[in-house]
């Protein structure tokens, strides 16, 4: 691989750890989203993945104005840099619907919606939204097989998308189907399976048409099945990782033809024994929910994690004496959305050098709404 990319000419000014974004490669890479979608219009980028206003008023700027994002403060974000469309892929209770109708008519320009899956809280929807006066959109959120969220799209569903339709204060938008478990290494299998998950969501849509309800969009996908779904001309595509991507999708889909655009700056802080060096790279600096690697080290493809911790990472390798205290190291992470949100901002680097830094804004729970 070669990372002469990664190398930042001031990387002495930079405190560690750090997460450096590319925004050259940014760039890049929504333009590979758009020439697989085909064109901006079919295209709602997740924006959890990133979090980030600037990237948000970027996509904004290349035509993309919908967008994805599974916060009400990522959803306040989204509007504040100018997409148009936001959906919320959540359904809300408790005190997030009123904070959710807040924000509606905070933003009355921007098309907001968000999910339902069950006939109760598509009755706190109706309720909240005939107290204020105003209209919600829904979508019928449909399980395809991740078991996570969403209702099977059969009898159930097509009784919940006409109760929708019909119920004061809300408005039906269609339908959503995230296939998010479906990461098969090759092309041809993930087809094959997103295919088999899409059928009965088109078999629902079909029926709704039939009985002449408005079923204004189809949602579906995520990154792995993103250029599947977009063979379909009638399917919005909410891919998120592909913005910054990250070591995992990396190897697991290598198909996807996408730059990594988000790197972590680290520096060894010990030298703990032969064959070993510290990093100031703990749980609070890179993502991990999952098993090593969390993060590749591009110059040290050979080095083992053997210690992680909240603020250290031990690696073993018979190159440790390369590496003195202070050493520079930049590593990819193996999964780029929680670990943007463990950093309060980025580093944006331009022409070698990081030229701002950006907040990391929707990282919080709550920003006014």
């Amino acid at each position: 691989m070669n990372i002469d990319w990664m190398q930042l000419e001031n990387e002495a000014a930079v405190a560690s750890p750090a997460l450096l974004v590319y925004a050259d490669r940014v760039e890049e890479n929504l333009r590979r989203m758009i020439a697989i979608a085909g064109s901006p219009g079919r295209l709602r980028p997740h924006i959890k993945t990133h979090k980030l206003g600037p990237i948000v008023a970027l996509q904004v700027r290349l035509g993309i104005t919908k967008c994805k994002c599974a916060t009400i403060a990522e959803a306040e974000l989204a509007a504040q840099a100018g997409a148009t469309d936001v959906l919320l892929a959540m359904q809300l209770v408790g005190p997030n619907v009123p904070r959710w109708v807040a924000l509606n008519r905070a933003f009355p320009s921007v098309v907001f919606s968000t999910l339902v899956d069950d006939p109760r809280a598509l009755a706190l929807y109706q309720e909240a939204a005939v107290a204020a006066g105003i209209t919600l959109e829904l979508l019928v959120d449909l399980d395809v097989g991740f078991q996570r969220s969403g209702i099977a799209p059969g009898a159930q569903a097509r009784a919940l998308y006409r109760a929708l339709a019909s119920a004061p204060g809300l408005r039906a938008g269609g339908l959503h189907a995230y296939d998010g478990h479906l990461q098969q290494p090759d092309r041809a299998e993930r087809a094959q399976a997103a295919d088999a998950g899409f059928a009965p969501v088109r078999a629902l849509h079909a029926e709704l048409l039939r009985e002449g309800l408005p079923v204004p969009r189809l949602v579906c996908g995520g990154t792995p099945t993103f250029p599947i779904h977009a063979l379909r001309p009638d399917v919005e595509c909410s891919p998120g990782t592909c913005v910054l991507w990250d070591a995992g999708y990396h190897t697991k889909i290598p198909d996807l033809d996408f730059l990594n655009a988000a790197v972590l700056l680290t520096r060894v802080i010990s030298r703990p024994g032969v064959n070993r060096i510290c990093l100031d790279l703990g749980h609070k600096a890179v993502a991990s929910e999952m098993p090593h690697p969390r993060v590749i080290f591009p110059a040290l493809p050979e080095a083992k994690p053997v210690v992680h911790s909240e603020e250290h990472l031990v690696l073993e390798t018979p190159r440790a004496s390369e590496f003195p205290v202070g050493s520079v190291i930049y590593g990819i992470p193996w999964h780029i959305c929680p670990t943007t949100a463990l950093h309060d901002k980025v580093q944006i680097v331009r022409h070698g050098l990081v030229a701002e830094q950006w907040p990391v804004t929707a990282r919080a729970r709550q920003l006014n709404f």
